[in-house]
């Protein structure tokens, strides 16, 4: 198990590195996402400061109030949701015009948890809201955003490699890779479905109550 755990870490950390600049773009559009999430809550007006806080109370109450929870239906939703964004990745890569798609697609990921942290503080104030934000978000997208970024990059690689070269073998290749990568990042995403499904929804329900 160690070793296959250190195999699978040095092929991850050589993927990074071979594809850096990828990395550093596609990461960097979600960071800015995120900043722009975060700067849309903090110049809002006074009345959509109070809807915002409004909803986010009534929804923590209704979390207050929750006791029969569909685990496999929130599962089957998630990956549902989950397997149509690589799906609509995967295809937006294999085409020239689709990588500004992707792009913003990734771009307004950051936008909703920038969205979500900040309002998340501006309903609940610090300490409560990072409470909140920690029990949440923390869990399932340390899994998730990783992933998405490394969709992110391949499907700019594939850009690249339509563009760069014109040999139609070459691309179909590269668009088999893409493919198979594809596939396995959503088999990971999984994982960040089942944790989100039954682990961070028993910590929102837990927090909800001190809320």
């Amino acid at each position: 198990m160690k070793k296959k755990a250190g195999t699978l870490r040095k092929i991850i950390i050589e993927h990074i590195i071979n594809n850096k600049k990828e990395y550093i773009t596609i990461t960097l559009m979600f960071i800015i996402g995120i900043f722009l999430g975060v700067f849309f809550i903090n110049n809002i007006n006074e009345n959509q400061a109070q809807e915002i806080t409004n909803y986010f109370s009534s929804s923590i109450e209704g979390l207050k109030n929750t006791q029969n929870i569909q685990y496999m239906t929130m599962l089957k939703n998630s990956i549902i949701q989950n397997t149509l964004l690589v799906i609509v990745l995967w295809f937006l890569g294999t085409t020239i015009i689709g990588i500004p798609i992707v792009i913003m697609i990734i771009a307004y990921k950051g936008f909703c948890l920038g969205y979500t942290i900040a309002a998340s503080i501006l309903t609940l104030g610090n300490t409560k809201g990072i409470s909140f934000i920690l029990s949440s978000l923390l869990l399932h997208n340390i899994v998730s955003i990783p992933i998405i970024i490394a969709i992110g990059v391949s499907c700019f690689k594939l850009y690249k490699s339509i563009i760069r070269d014109k040999k139609k073998n070459n691309i179909k290749i590269e668009i088999i890779r893409h493919t198979f990568f594809s596939l396995v990042m959503l088999m990971a995403l999984m994982l960040s479905s089942i944790i989100k499904t039954f682990v961070t929804t028993n910590f929102i329900l837990l927090i909800a109550k001190y809320l």
